[in-house]
This record gives C-alpha cells, sequence and structure tokens, in this order.
C-alpha cells in the first residue's frame, strides 16, 4: 500500500511546490512508482512537470467533484514511474461547490483509497492556505511534510499549521503523523539562516529532516522549463540535495554528498 505524503504549509513561497515537484521526480528515478496530486488551484506544480499546456481537460477538480474518473485524469510523464494529477483554476471553485456536500472533508481520500496500491508513494502539494482544500489533503494522507523558509518570519504560522493538523488528527485522521519539518531557502553566509535552523531543531527535535535545501539560482530557474531541478541541472546543488530528501523520505540508502556552499559566485560558476 502505497504513502501518502501532504505537502503543506499556509504561508506561501516556502517551497512547497519545488518541495514536490523535485522529490517526486527523485522517488521515480530512484525506481518508486510515485503520484503527485497537484490541489493548487495556481496549477503550479502540473506548470512545474511540463503540463502547463494541458488546457481544460479532465483534471483533480472533476474527480474531487466526483464527476470523473480517477484513470481519465492521470497524466504519465517522463520517467514511466511519474505520474500527475493535473490542476486548473476551476479547482479555486471547488471549496465553494463543496461547501454543503456531506463528507466534504473526505473528497480527496475518496479518491486515493482505490488506487493508493498502484504506488509506493503518493505525494500531495496543497495550496498556501488552511482551506477545505488543504483539509482534504491531510485528511487523505499518512503524514505531512512541513516546509519552512529560514527566514525571520519563518515560525510564524506555523503554531497555527500544527494545529490543524492535531484537529484533523483528532476528528478527521487519527494515523496523521508529521512526517518532518524542511528547512528551505538556506544560505550558509547568512547568519539568520543558521540562526532559524538551530531555533527549528530545537523546537522541534527529531522532526527536522537532516537534509536542508540551499538558497540555489537553479531551483529557481528550473520552473520556467517545465522541469524539475533534478532534470534541469542535476549536478547543481539544489539536484542533490532533493535527492538526499527523497531517499530520507522513504529510507532508501545512497544519500550522495551535496556540493559544497562555499559561495553562490562560486557554484555558478561550477554549475556553468
Amino acid at each position: 500500500m502505497g504513502r501518502i505524503v501532504c505537502i503543506a504549509n499556509q504561508k506561501g513561497g516556502v517551497g512547497k511546490t519545488t518541495t514536490a515537484i523535485n522529490v517526486a521526480a527523485s522517488l521515480a528515478l530512484d525506481g518508486r512508482t510515485t503520484l503527485l496530486v497537484d490541489l493548487d488551484p495556481q496549477g503550479n506544480a502540473t506548470s512545474g512537470l511540463g503540463a502547463r499546456d494541458i488546457g481544460r481537460v479532465t483534471t483533480v477538480y472533476d474527480l474531487v467533484m466526483g464527476e470523473a474518473a480517477f484513470d481519465a485524469a492521470v497524466l504519465a510523464l517522463t520517467p514511466p514511474e511519474l505520474h500527475l494529477l493535473p490542476a486548473h483554476r476551476d479547482l479555486v471553485g471547488a471549496e465553494l461547490e463543496l461547501v454543503s456536500v456531506i463528507g466534504r472533508e473526505f473528497r480527496l481520500a475518496g479518491v486515493l483509497r482505490p488506487i493508493r496500491d498502484r504506488y509506493d508513494t503518493i505525494l500531495i502539494d496543497c495550496p498556501p492556505s488552511l482551506g477545505l482544500l488543504t483539509i482534504n489533503g491531510l485528511a487523505a494522507a499518512d503524514a505531512v511534510m512541513i516546509p519552512l523558509q529560514c527566514e525571520y518570519y519563518a515560525l510564524e504560522g506555523l503554531s497555527a499549521l500544527m494545529e490543524t493538523v492535531a484537529l484533523i488528527r483528532e476528528r478527521l485522521n487519527p494515523s496523521l503523523e508529521v512526517a518532518g519539518v524542511l528547512l528551505t531557502m538556506f544560505d550558509t553566509r547568512n547568519s539568520l539562516s543558521h540562526q532559524v535552523a538551530a531555533e527549528v531543531r530545537q523546537h522541534f527535535s527529531g522532526r527536522v529532516y537532516e537534509t536542508v535545501i540551499p538558497r540555489n539560482v537553479r531551483i529557481s530557474e528550473s520552473p520556467s522549463h517545465g522541469l524539475p531541478v533534478i532534470a534541469y541541472d542535476p549536478g547543481s546543488r539544489g539536484a542533490h540535495a532533493y535527492r538526499n530528501l527523497a531517499r530520507e523520505l522513504t529510507g532508501y540508502p545512497g544519500i550522495t554528498r551535496v556540493i559544497p556552499e562555499e559561495s553562490e559566485t562560486i557554484v555558478r560558476k561550477e554549475e556553468g
């Protein structure tokens, strides 16, 4: 039975979608059958995997509304172990349309339950909010990964998310656990990044991933090419970090050494 991991943080700009795309692609490259569910109406995970021109085809909206079957919406990507449930901007209307629906918090769970045995891992990319879509993601998941930007306001809102997770566990999904907190956009030259990382590790002892995602120009560039960074520039620091994270998430052996971070200028020259 495939493990379902929800990637969530109501604060935008923390690397949530980038993490979802690159972990999914990394798992697939390691030979694990992987499904990425784009649950964000912005559809950034969809476009970030090269499916930006899908138009109005069958999407995750149709599935949660009960208007289509899973096989009508899922897209097979490269590598073949990677599949995508795409999102379209009409997903923004789902929260309003589901308000009066009984069991509205379990619509996504109902979609994923029958097909979870097809995959080793299912990742859910949630919108930057704590609305009904995110609640659906948390209610369907076995665990939640929380990306956290290494900046001053990083911890703001994290308590609200943890309270939501506790509430979901109490009322909707007793088996939900925190897979871990992921430190993103880490700049070794910035003392604040080190301070934030230390504070997070102190407050969430044992629940912070060893892998840290660096601030890296290749990570920023890759979405415009419709590629995860591990395909756009496999030798970059960002690519190495996400390959490590995927293996840490699954306990898969073979964590690699991340390229040293002496300075961003040197790294850019090395990366070409």
